[in-house]
């Protein structure tokens, strides 16, 4: 069926959060131009994280955000946290590792693009577990987002994310239990000593969840798809499927019925972070009771203000700019996305 609005929990509190998005945020180090990283004598130090990116996205549009995860006890995890809670993203979760450290990322701009470099093998978020799951925040939550990155991190983190979309502590949500919703997020580097075991985990984790964003060309490379809608096939028709087709659009698929939304114009400075606001986009407009084309919309004009900068985390446009481009007829919505 249809993804409805969801409601709280009976027993959550008032400052219970609407979404809660788990996985591993790193400080992330790069140039303060766009020039290689060779030629540098100084970096900014940022932050940067698939799930933490949609905490930040979520909390720009207006909604409770909540990030768990481990971090080092050291200057990088300091930062991050500091930076997410400035943001307004509740971290009181968040568990401090004395033993392993933050991971850490470089991006390097070229003129071919942007190349991340990570260093993050045995990082403090990679000893996440199942019993991560205790934590009531989880069960209070309307949302939990989750994405294959964690999956990939080390065997317990992939345990964590199993025992979250199985519902098997967190309940269903027939039963008052938060949705659940994953990002496919296939990154070949870290499956690169298991590279035959990212489709099958990937694709398991996709139909035990509730919601399913994945852009059709990581679903060609991990499961031989063709078409969006080859890939909704093959999920099947147990969660909503989102697909993301690059600049082409998107289209979710829900109860037998396809929803497609061109993407909007816009002049892309770099492409990190696009797909974590648009899902927080798209959630927004879920939380909000939207309809399906509008929840699309809304995705595609977060992931518009991601594109524009070479910040992970960008600013979310003001609510006066996404309301007159939600209720735009399909000619004005073409038109260059909102600065």
């Amino acid at each position: 069926m249809p993804l409805s609005p969801l409601p709280r929990a009976a027993d959550s509190g008032d400052e219970a959060p609407d979404v809660v998005c788990v996985g591993e945020t790193m400080a992330v180090l790069g140039p303060y131009d766009d020039h290689p990283l060779a030629g540098q004598s100084t970096v900014r130090l940022a932050i940067g994280g698939a799930e933490s990116n949609v905490a930040c996205a979520l909390a720009g549009l207006g909604h409770r955000a909540a990030w768990l995860s481990r971090l080092g006890d050291d200057p990088f995890g300091h930062r991050i946290l500091v930076e997410l809670n400035t943001r307004g993203v509740c971290v009181a979760g968040v568990e401090t590792d004395k033993e392993r450290p933050t991971g850490v990322y470089f991006k390097d701009p070229g003129p071919h693009g942007t190349r991340t470099y990570y260093y993050r093998s045995a990082s403090a978020a990679t000893r996440m577990g199942p019993e991560l799951t205790r934590l009531p925040t989880l069960r209070e939550a309307r949302v939990v987002h989750l994405s294959g990155i964690t999956a990939a991190l080390s065997e317990t983190c992939a345990q964590l994310l199993e025992a979250i979309v199985a519902h098997r502590a967190l309940g269903r949500p027939a039963e008052g239990g938060p949705l659940v919703s994953f990002d496919v997020n296939h990154r070949p580097t870290l499956w690169a000593t298991r590279p035959a075991e990212a489709g099958p985990r990937l694709l398991a984790l996709a139909r035990a969840a509730d919601l399913v964003f994945v852009g059709r060309d990581e679903a060609e490379t991990l499961w031989g798809t063709g078409t969006p809608a080859d890939v909704a096939e093959l999920i099947g028709a147990g969660p909503v499927v989102v697909v993301k087709d690059a600049g082409h659009g998107a289209t979710s698929y829900a109860d037998g019925t396809a929803t497609h939304v061109p993407a909007l114009p816009v002049e892309v400075v770099e492409p990190v972070g696009a797909g974590d606001a648009f899902a927080a986009g798209y959630l927004a407009g879920l939380l909000e009771g939207r309809a399906e084309r509008h929840r699309l919309r809304l995705g595609h004009l977060a992931a518009a203000a991601a594109l524009r900068t070479r910040d992970d985390v960008p600013l979310m446009p003001t609510r006066q700019e996404t309301e007159h481009h939600l209720t735009a007829d399909d000619a004005a919505w073409a038109t260059p996305a909102p600065r």
